[in-house]
């Protein structure tokens, strides 16, 4: 695309028409009319490409900041049932606190540049009772274990 833009570059200097380098090039008239007002007020480094912006973040270093403390503080501080920190939890946080909507999927973008990682809590029954299950281990485990 840039060398297109740059042989109607020429052309124009030349002092061919719109249409006549529009059809040498293949583009529309109107893009070569643009090209031809950016030539004028840029030069040729006008039209040459760049490379695309990234999107700003939507909330301040400063409410990143206040998001952290929020975060630290807990999932159940902030009004959730347990403690677990999902990504749809801190949309819901974020969108409460600052009035900026995110998707959860963007959300994991913001939390990796916090230096944050994603942790899967182990999973384990709430009933679990760990001096009944050593005891088990230490009595019924060797009789019933296959000997050599």
């Amino acid at each position: 695309m840039e060398i297109r833009r740059e042989i109607a570059a020429s052309m124009l200097e030349r002092g061919m028409g719109i249409r006549e380098v529009a059809r040498i090039v293949k583009a529309s008239p109107s893009t070569v009319f643009v090209w031809k007002q950016v030539l004028a007020e840029q030069g040729r480094e006008g039209l040459k490409s760049k490379p695309p912006k990234p999107p700003a973040c939507r909330i301040s270093t400063e409410q990143k900041e206040k998001l952290v403390e929020i975060l630290l503080k807990g999932a159940r501080s902030a009004g959730y049932a347990t403690d677990l920190w999902t990504l749809g939890r801190i949309a819901e946080v974020i969108e409460k606190e600052f009035g900026v909507k995110y998707h959860p999927g963007h959300v994991w973008k913001i939390m990796r540049k916090l230096g944050w990682s994603a942790q899967k809590p182990e999973r384990r029954a709430r009933e679990r009772d760990e001096a009944a299950i050593l005891l088990w281990r230490s009595q019924e485990w060797d009789r019933i274990k296959k000997q050599r």
